[in-house]
């Protein structure tokens, strides 16, 4: 059922914007590698959930499945196979360099989802 969650919207919002400083002006080896792929999947679940009135554990594990079949093209090199790794955009968006440790930041960021789910949204 399609809505719109002005909180969740808030948030998409939020977070793109940390992404983006993020990938502009932060160059350390902890927070752009791995605080930006923990982000990424709470900005999409929370995407996500400013349309759609679905279920928390649904969205959240679509939103892993997603982000792992993104990183799995990433080891295929789906940049190259569909001749963008001329596209600065595509290779930020999808990326270009697989990374087991991206695997557990997704979890890590999908756990942090669902905690704050539990934690912070009343129920009626």
């Amino acid at each position: 059922m399609l809505t719109f969650k002005r909180n969740y919207f808030l948030l998409t919002i939020l977070l793109f914007i940390t992404e983006v400083l993020i990938a502009l002006y932060v160059h350390d080896k902890i927070i752009r590698p791995y605080g930006g792929d923990v982000l990424v999947v709470i900005l999409i679940y929370c995407f996500v959930r400013t349309f759609f009135n679905w279920r928390v554990v649904p969205v959240a594990v679509g939103t892993l499945l997603f982000a792992f079949l993104v990183e799995t093209m990433q080891y295929f090199k789906i940049i190259e196979i569909l001749g963008l790794q001329d596209s600065s955009f595509f290779r930020i968006v999808i990326g270009t360099s697989f990374a087991w440790m991206d695997m557990l930041t997704y979890v890590i960021g999908i756990a942090i989802v669902l905690l704050a789910e539990k934690i912070l949204v009343k129920k009626p």
